[in-house]
């Protein structure tokens, strides 16, 4: 088990390139079986979870291959739908593969996927959405997924689910007639598999709204692209470099507009940036207050679907709340248990009041200490890790290997930043 020595203190300065979105990656991976044509990936991010899907993938016959940040997958020598149950319960988004293997290849056995224990993560629309393209399915020991051609359907969802949105966006693509998807979740990845779909061949509009038209074509084709930037990434070094003292230039940092959602929480804690078209420029802000809501309301910053403030950069922004002045409510609506670290935090000093399950009141500043720590979670690890670098002494995280499923090199980019952090096995 892997862990990370850091000694708090050095400023967190300098250029931070960000890699691309890993939830828009994962499904993007999944999409290539629904052509035997060539899937070209650029800026895709080196981390855990990747690898094991490209694990998952080469076990059924796609050939993969990797140089840099560059990705070609090939599906042409698929040989079996169903997926190994032990990779299946090492990621989350092993489900992702349902939808297109039953699309294009008339089935898929998936075992229960596993992913951080962050609350109840359910499957029901993922299963509402396939059968209503007419998919068969049957849930025992293993999903099974069978399918003749499959026909459009007009779906509402009961959720916002991002997995299920992509799953049924994925196998639309081959159905015939045209289907639509209301309530669909609408965040920057799902627009971004959206976007690639549309490169190989498939006919999708309403790409960033709740309301997707899906019209099936014969047959989907191979296509080049780049991810996105990981704006949850982003949020992070940008919470490092703050409560450090430090100050970042991050270029190609993302969209405008889904830098402007995170803005508006991050603005709350006290943090201001810059943009220079797609730059973004975070100086360095000593001073930070925590700035109330009108009326001088203490500030509520709460999780929802796109265009909420996501969920992934709860935990961290509790962190940036620890050392900023003032009082904020956090509200984290989405999983029952992201919220359970904060203990970690408490023992290292913060003074934060947890309310219930989903609610804690955060009072800055405070000076905290190092502790050791284990990371429960990819964001709650990544939380943890910002914790260690702005305390008082050395600090140890265990289970560090949760963190590298969604952070690319943490301990080498934050250590050319200036961190003082290494890693043990």
């Amino acid at each position: 088990m892997a862990k990370f020595i850091i000694n708090g203190g050095n400023p967190i300065s300098g250029t931070f390139n960000p890699r691309g979105n890993k939830n828009a990656v994962l499904p993007m991976l999944a999409s290539c079986v629904l052509t035997d044509q060539p899937v070209v990936l650029h800026n895709v991010p080196l981390i855990k979870d990747v690898k094991v899907m490209l694990e998952l993938l080469e076990s059924i016959g796609v050939a993969v291959s990797l140089e840099d940040h560059t990705l070609t997958l090939c599906a042409k020598g698929l040989r079996t739908t169903e997926l190994d149950h032990d990779l299946c319960a090492r990621v989350r988004t092993s489900v992702l593969l349902a939808g297109p293997l039953t699309a294009a290849h008339g089935s898929a056995t998936i075992y229960p996927p596993g992913g951080d224990v962050i609350g109840r993560r359910r499957l029901d629309t993922h299963f509402y959405g396939l059968r209503s393209l007419g998919a068969e399915i049957s849930t025992d020991q293993a999903y099974r997924f069978k399918a003749g051609p499959l026909s459009a359907w007009k779906m509402v969802f009961d959720e916002a689910s991002v997995t299920a949105t992509e799953n049924v966006m994925m196998a639309a693509t081959l159905a015939e007639g045209t289907s639509t998807i209301y309530n669909a979740a609408c965040e920057p990845h799902v627009q971004d598999l959206a976007h690639l779909l549309n490169a190989m061949g498939a006919d999708i509009s309403g790409i960033g709204t709740n309301m997707l038209t899906i019209k099936g074509v014969e047959k989907l084709h191979g296509a080049e692209y780049t991810v996105q930037p990981d704006y949850i990434e982003v949020g992070s070094y940008i919470t490092a470099a703050v409560v450090t003292g430090g100050s970042l230039t991050i270029p190609n940092a993302g969209e405008p507009q889904t830098l402007q959602v995170m803005q508006r929480a991050f603005s709350k804690l006290g943090v201001d940036w810059t943009r220079e078209g797609r730059d973004l420029i975070v100086p360095q802000q000593p001073q930070r207050m925590i700035r109330p809501d009108e009326g001088n309301a203490t500030p509520k910053i709460e999780d929802g679907i796109w265009p909420a403030f996501p969920s992934d950069l709860m935990s961290v922004c509790i962190v940036l709340a620890t050392q900023t002045q003032g009082t904020a409510l956090f509200f984290e609506k989405m999983f029952e248990s992201r919220m359970y670290f904060v203990d970690h935090l408490m023992g290292m000093g913060a003074n934060i009041i947890q309310c219930d399950p989903h609610r804690v009141v955060v009072i800055g500043p405070t000076q905290l200490r190092a502790s050791k720590l284990t990371s429960p979670d990819i964001r709650a690890g990544m939380a943890m890790l910002i914790a260690a670098c702005c305390a008082e002494g050395r600090s140890v995280i265990n289970n560090a290997q949760v963190i590298d499923r969604g952070y690319e090199a943490i301990e080498d980019r934050l250590r050319a930043l200036g961190a003082d952090i290494r890693r043990e096995v």
